[in-house]
């Protein structure tokens, strides 16, 4: 498995994860939500590994412009899927696979495995 990079380039944390992988020495590969969607056998892994009430960004603008009959709608781990899948910037950012096969959600590099 390789190091891969899930988020939207305009996303200043996705920015700070990619400057400290690229200041590591560690290469990856870089997933666009936007241009390649999100692939949904490893949305439901992230979910399964870090629970989608930490893979769902309530509080980032995207889930605030939502209809709050959507944001109520979701109330467990396949509604929050379904919501990500069509609003792929309600994922907290950056996701990032790492070789060993664990999942991180968020810019958080104290956590990382580098």
């Amino acid at each position: 498995m390789e190091l891969t990079v899930y988020g939207i380039p305009n996303c200043d944390s996705v920015k700070k994860a990619r400057t400290w992988l690229t200041d590591q020495g560690l290469s990856y590969t870089f997933h666009d939500f936007k241009k390649q969607g999100v692939p949904a056998a490893e949305l439901a892994q992230w979910v399964a590994a870090a629970g989608w009430e930490t893979v769902l960004n309530r509080k980032g603008t995207t889930w605030r412009k939502l209809d709050a009959a959507v944001q109520s709608s979701v109330t467990d781990s396949a509604s929050a899927q379904q919501v990500m899948q069509e609003h792929a910037s309600t994922i907290k950012r950056p996701v990032i696979a790492w070789p060993s096969g664990q999942f991180t959600v968020g810019h958080v590099p104290e956590q990382w495995p580098a």
